[in-house]
């Protein structure tokens, strides 16, 4: 079967060639820091089964000004003399608009550079480039790109896939409705700082073994995004308070960033209410 798959697959690129179609070989991503820029580079290098070479930009001009220009040239000879997936990283601090009177020559220079090596890149290998700031990219740039893929912050899906994989309900002992809650408190944050919380609220639970997986979670959560409204106070307060009836007021105040009498002014609310 799988080399039915791989026939098929091989027969069907053909038909682009026969028509003279070539091939895409660039894509620039665009996005927030953390959204998965760098991680999709990886997977399409794993699945496409070539090496992957990651050139950061911003490190190549601080450290080598003046020779620019001769190391973009020479990864771009590697990249030409075996096939391979460039990720071209930082984007953003060479290939900016040359219209800014900000910048130094040399730089200006380097954009002609990339310019000219994306367009003579051959089909054999791939040119990623990954920016968080496409506001500053020169015009000319986006021409050379095939694709031009925005990679978004993860929505609630995203966020609860995400968290159901890197912090599994069954092994760590996590309520449904907990999960729930960090799906909904979590919007606006990036993939990675989901990924980091999750592997903050594990090492948590190793860390505190009396502790419920409930309280480390919503402690960890209120340790990276503060609620601001009053009604999430509140309500940051009724959840800690059910996670855990044995924290006092000043304890939960610590957590979700109020003071111990607006805590104790919120839970009176909460046991008026029941």
């Amino acid at each position: 079967k799988e080399l039915a798959d791989f026939l098929k697959e091989r027969a069907f690129i053909q038909l682009f060639f026969e028509d003279g179609i070539e091939p895409s070989n660039s894509i620039l991503f665009i996005g927030a820091p953390g959204v998965g820029k760098t991680y999709t580079a990886n997977w399409l290098a794993y699945k496409l089964e070539l090496p992957l070479i990651t050139l950061d930009l911003a490190t190549s001009i601080s450290s080598y000004l003046g020779r620019s220009g001769q190391n973009i040239k020479s990864v771009f000879d590697y990249v030409r003399a075996q096939p391979s997936v460039l990720l071209l990283d930082e984007f953003d601090a060479i290939a900016k608009r040359r219209d800014d009177e900000g910048d130094l020559g040399e730089l200006k220079r380097l954009v002609n550079v990339l310019l000219k090596e994306i367009e003579t890149c051959p089909k054999s290998s791939i040119v990623l480039a990954a920016t968080n700031h496409p506001e500053l990219l020169d015009r000319a740039i986006w021409r050379r790109f095939d694709r031009i893929i925005e990679v978004p912050l993860p929505q609630s899906p995203e966020r609860e896939a995400l968290m159901a994989r890197h912090l599994p309900v069954e092994r760590f002992k996590l309520k449904k409705e907990v999960l729930d809650f960090l799906v909904e408190k979590s919007e606006g944050m990036s993939a990675a700082d989901l990924c980091k919380l999750c592997e903050h609220v594990k090492r948590q639970s190793v860390m505190n073994p009396d502790d419920g997986m409930e309280l480390l979670a919503l402690t960890e959560l209120y340790s990276v995004s503060k609620p601001n409204a009053t009604a999430d106070k509140r309500e940051a307060c009724t959840r800690i308070k059910e996670a855990d009836p044995c924290l006092t007021t000043r304890e939960i105040g610590q957590i979700v960033g109020v003071g111990a009498s607006t805590v104790s002014r919120y839970l009176k609310g909460m046991n008026a209410s029941v």
